[in-house]
């Protein structure tokens, strides 16, 4: 075998140098011709004389591990003094297939001790007590409280509770006569109170069709001094201030109003037509309060002398509003019950002439005049009926209109 390995290092090196097919050729003639391989022998192992009482050797080797190391040699049983049964060490029991049984050892438990009961003292209670009740009464005020919120006693009132809903009784129309009567005797405040008329409309102010807008002049005026502003150029200046115009201009008054700051000193206005372009610049400022001129109102025309004069007597404008309803003032509580009669008349008659076309109905008042109500400016409304509003209309238009 030493020669054969021998010869496999010295091939192993030549091969190196050598190609492939070489190499293997190489081999097998250096293989021959180095003769014969001799066997070679060894002796055989001695038998431990203490393993000769074993009857099955292969249950000692069976015991150990092959991987681990030759265990060393165990103790003789005969230096035991029961004869082989004495006590195993740790390293005895590691090399042993049957190892006798050790039974466990148990420890008695350790139970902590209790304190000793004491019983209560009835007089270190009693100290006790007292000390809490010295100190409760220090704590406590000497005398009755108040507090500095509560003015009065508040009614206890129990949870839940259902307080019921006071209604007031509707007011039953009445004739025109009476209400005028009532309004008059209701207006106790220190100032001259305007007579007021609140007219609900059976219309949709959405509609374009069913717009309500007119003006008219009342029969006794309104019972306040009114400020007319006339915008006019050339002979129009004049014969406005002949009329009784309060203010009476041109381009300036544009740019008066445009750069006074939204302050206005007169109640209506008066334009020709020739100024209704020039107007633009002060829309804004005008047509939120109502005071620009409009043709169908009258008060865009070449009769300046006219409108002047109609606007100082008593002309007023109406106009519904976004929930149908036209407010208007008639009067003064110091009119006399015919004179504010009358201009309820024509106020009416104009709401009539104002009626949209496209709302049919068999009457003239159904479905348009919801409900007519007349108060002071600070007193409460009384409804009137329809029946006495269309006699004072007609009463109107046979005394005024047709003559």
């Amino acid at each position: 075998m030493a020669r054969l390995a021998h010869l496999l290092l010295s091939h192993a090196g030549h091969c190196r140098r050598l190609r492939p097919s070489q190499s293997v050729s190489f081999f097998w003639r250096s293989l021959s011709s180095s003769g014969p391989i001799s066997p070679v022998s060894y002796t055989v192992k001695p038998k431990d004389p203490n393993d000769e009482g074993d009857p099955d050797p292969s249950a000692k080797e069976a015991a150990s591990p092959p991987s681990h190391p030759t265990p060393p040699p165990s103790r003789p049983r005969s230096s035991f003094p029961d004869g082989g049964s004495g006590p195993w060490t740790r390293e005895d029991a590691r090399f042993v297939k049957d190892i006798p049984t050790i039974s466990p050892v148990s420890y008695a438990s350790r139970v902590a001790p209790l304190p000793e009961y004491k019983a209560p003292d009835p007089q270190e209670n009693r100290d006790e007590e007292g000390l809490l009740q010295q100190e409760a009464r220090r704590i406590q005020p000497r005398g009755p409280t108040r507090s500095i919120f509560a003015t009065q006693e508040e009614e206890k009132i129990p949870f839940p509770t259902l307080i019921p809903q006071e209604k007031k009784p509707q007011k039953v129309p009445m004739d025109l006569m009476e209400a005028i009567r009532q309004v008059k005797v209701n207006a106790r405040r220190r100032f001259v109170e305007t007579v007021e008329a609140h007219v609900n409309l059976g219309v949709d102010p959405r509609r374009g069709d069913q717009m309500v807008r007119g003006a008219l002049t009342l029969p006794h005026g309104t019972g306040k001094t009114v400020r007319v502003a006339v915008f006019a150029e050339g002979p129009s200046v004049e014969e406005a201030r002949a009329a009784g115009a309060d203010i009476v201009g041109g381009n300036e008054l544009i740019e008066e109003i445009k750069n006074g700051g939204g302050k206005l000193n007169f109640d209506k206005c008066i334009a020709t037509p020739m100024f209704m372009p020039r107007l633009s610049k002060i829309a804004r400022i005008l047509g939120p309060r109502g005071l620009m001129p409009n043709p169908k109102l009258g008060s865009v025309t070449s009769d300046v002398s006219g409108a002047v004069k109609a606007a100082k007597s008593g002309r007023i404008d109406f106009k519904i509003d976004k929930t149908a309803i036209v407010h208007v003032g008639l009067g003064k509580v110091n009119f006399s019950e015919e004179s504010l009669r009358e201009n309820i008349g024509a106020f009416v008659h104009s709401l009539l002439v104002a009626k949209p076309v496209g709302l049919k109905k068999t009457s003239k008042y159904a479905g348009y005049v919801k409900n007519f109500t007349l108060s002071s400016t600070m007193g409460p409304g009384f409804p009137i009926t329809i029946q006495s509003l269309s006699l004072a209309a007609d009463n109107y238009n046979k005394v005024h209109v047709k003559q």
